[in-house]
């Protein structure tokens, strides 16, 4: 007789996380989620030691979604066994908030009942956490809270207080760095409350076998995937390309010799590659179904290693032999993820290229542009409202933007100046009354003030989350592909200074990933691109130019941090999309075959493809064949010779030598 088998997950945080998310981390995290298991009437998680309580009757209240996850044969007998022999391992002292947490006992449980796995949006909060700037400064604290020196003392989660160092790095990773610690000091206190109870009240925890207790000074990494029974071993071999186990034991001195460097790899591993390609894996022999699990692949001795390709194992070796692991890890990775054909390319100039977005940093006469501001709304018959929108845009933004961004030489903007939501929301209301009431041509004014106004970081941040219909991003993107799609050469002012404003918005995490994801502003950013790099008018190309540099080396970055397996830059969290950057690619080399006049708009332009070819995981499927049709490599070389680009073609040496070299290495 089958018995059905459940999963019900909660948000710790409330509602708060899809709210400030995007703001605080620059990633749209949707809940920070809490999991249970739900079979044979009874609901049964993980925090202080593992509880269980009648369904949906624990702490957390009702759940946001219960998963149905299919059913089990296995008898609630046999499970109380189960439970009775993990509860050794699933211990109080252990709990992590991002390592080894309540989805890491449901994601088990559900292996061994059922033999399949949690959703991945479950599995990958943490990682999806850790990958922003904001979470991997505040990851030293975060093990604080749950890292506790006496063996067996279970953590009750601490009052989250950054070190100077951390702190200092938190509130250069977010604009907001005092919100994002009260926000996780709650879920903490969410996740770990022991309040799981049965019918009379009273707290519900699974009988724990007298074992010697374990010391909670250090926690298990969270790229290692800790396993107990054969089912959630398989899972894992199945959802993975490569896996790399190891066979430990608590009594196996060797093994907590070498524990670090297998966990030391993980992250390393992981970080470039993905925990959803790569897997590390730890089977305690001692701990549930895990000499089940060694018994299968004949392992008697611990610790042992041993190595999986597409489920298929390929090596093993026993003992405590540091440099052999590294040695065996870098093969089966080499098999199973060849490297990038560019990495054997010697390719020094472009190699040189930075980064760093260009930006246009220039503060104008602001009296003069919010003057010209005023002539333009007060010749339009205003209404009331755009007449009110005026003067409170007048009366502070203006203000805020002088201290800011002084023009006197040496002049410093005061200490902690920062510009709070209910201001930056104010500016952005009165600044769609005055766009709707203006034609594209008579906006330009209001566009240059949030161009300058986006190097703030804290404004930029806004932006990154705020709903379109208030957006001055999205506002002036607007009017600016109505202005193209219309060839209105009266707006050329309007088109130019927000191409400018895009180019400064790719200097924040959170903004750049807003404009160029699809559940974004991808597809209006890419229509203002694209049209813009064509335009009569030199100035506009340039800046077009610009911004096309910035979006490639956007992505350029997130592809080489991820390479060397650096922590995920900005970008290393954009999936690649094969047809977006053909698209991007076949708008600059139209672009390049057109510009004969200014060998700036040719420099940028050939920085920009060299970024969206090299290392793109398309170009040897989809760039290869669309650079030959094109005709890439000789557009590129003809940039060179007489007329490509001005009368003798580009003189720059260093110019010269980044075409040459886009051209013969990376065009076919």
């Amino acid at each position: 007789m089958s018995t059905p088998v459940q999963i019900y997950v909660y948000d710790l945080s409330n509602g708060l996380a899809k709210q400030l998310s995007l703001p605080l981390t620059g990633k749209q995290i949707d809940g920070v989620w809490h999991t249970s298991v739900v079979v044979f009437g009874r609901e049964i998680f993980y925090g202080q030691g593992i509880l269980e309580t009648r369904p949906g009757q624990s702490h957390h209240g009702k759940p946001l979604h219960a998963i149905d996850i299919g059913e089990t044969a296995i008898d609630e007998e046999t499970f109380n066994e189960y439970l009775l022999e993990i509860s050794k391992h699933f211990t109080a002292d252990k709990y992590h908030l991002l390592d080894f947490n309540c989805n890491s006992f449901t994601n088990d449980v559900i292996g061994f009942l059922t033999g399949g796995s949690i959703p991945s949006w479950i599995k990958d909060l943490p990682s999806d956490f850790l990958s922003t700037p904001f979470g991997a400064a505040l990851r030293p604290t975060i093990d604080n809270m749950f890292r506790r020196p006496v063996p067996g003392a279970a953590p009750t989660p601490a009052t989250l207080q950054p070190s100077p160092a951390a702190a200092q790095a938190a509130a250069n990773a977010s604009p907001n760095p005092a919100l994002a610690a009260s926000l996780l000091q709650a879920v903490a206190n969410q996740a770990f409350s022991p309040s799981a109870v049965n019918g009379t009240g009273a707290p519900t925890t699974v009988p724990t076998p007298q074992a010697q207790p374990s010391a909670s000074t250090s926690t298990v990494s969270a790229p290692v995937h800790i396993c107990t029974n054969p089912s959630s071993f398989h899972s894992l071999l199945r959802s993975h390309r490569a896996v790399v186990v190891m066979f430990t034991s608590a009594t196996c001195g060797p093994c907590r010799m070498i524990e670090p460097v297998f966990e030391d790899l993980a992250w390393a591993k992981t970080r470039g590659l993905g925990k959803d390609r790569v897997a590390f894996v730890k089977v305690d022999m001692g701990v549930g179904m895990g000499s089940q699990v060694a018994s299968e692949f004949g392992v008697r001795v611990t610790p042992t290693f041993m190595f999986f390709l597409d489920s298929q194992k390929t090596y093993d070796f026993k003992g405590a032999d540091s440099a052999e692991l590294r040695s065996q890890v870098d093969l089966l990775l080499f098999q199973a993820f060849p490297p990038h054909p560019h990495t054997k390319l010697t390719l020094p100039t472009i190699e040189a290229l930075s980064t760093r977005p260009i930006l246009f940093t220039q503060v104008p006469a602001l009296d003069s542009v919010v003057s010209k501001l005023g002539s333009f709304v007060d010749n339009s018959s205003p209404s009331p409202e755009t007449t009110a929108a005026k003067e409170k845009l007048r009366q502070s933004f203006p203000v805020y933007l002088k201290a800011r961004f002084p023009t006197a030489q040496g002049a410093q903007p005061p200490k902690n100046l920062s510009a709070n939501a209910q201001l930056i929301t104010s500016w952005a209301e009165a600044t769609r009354t005055i766009a709707s009431a203006l034609s594209a041509a008579q906006i330009f004014p209001l566009v240059d003030l949030w161009r300058l106004a986006l190097l703030d970081e804290a404004i930029a941040a806004w932006c990154a989350s705020a709903p379109s219909q208030t957006n001055p991003v999205h506002v002036f993107l607007g009017k600016a592909i109505e202005a193209l799609n219309a060839a209105d050469t009266s707006a050329r002012n309007t088109v130019l200074v927000t191409l400018r404003m895009l180019a400064n918005a790719t200097a924040n995490a959170a903004l750049v990933k807003s404009l160029l994801s699809t559940a974004g502003q991808r597809a209006d950013t890419t229509k203002a691109l694209v049209a813009s790099l064509l335009h009569t008018d030199a100035t506009v190309r340039t800046a077009a130019a610009s911004l096309a540099f910035d979006v490639a080396a956007y992505l350029q970055k997130g592809r080489v941090d991820g390479l060397r397996g650096d922590s995920p830059a900005a970008g290393a969290d954009i999936e690649e999309d094969g047809e977006w950057e053909v698209e991007l690619v076949s708008a600059v080399l139209e672009a390049l075959s057109t510009e004969t006049q200014s060998e700036e708009v040719v420099h940028r332009l050939t920085a920009a493809l060299a970024f969206l070819l090299r290392l793109s995981p398309a170009y040897d499927s989809q760039f290869v064949p669309f650079l030959e049709v094109l005709q890439a490599r000789e557009t590129l070389k003809g940039k060179l010779e007489k007329g490509g680009s001005g009368e003798h073609g580009v003189q720059k040496p260093e110019v010269r030598k980044l075409v040459q070299e886009v051209a013969e290495k990376l065009c076919p």
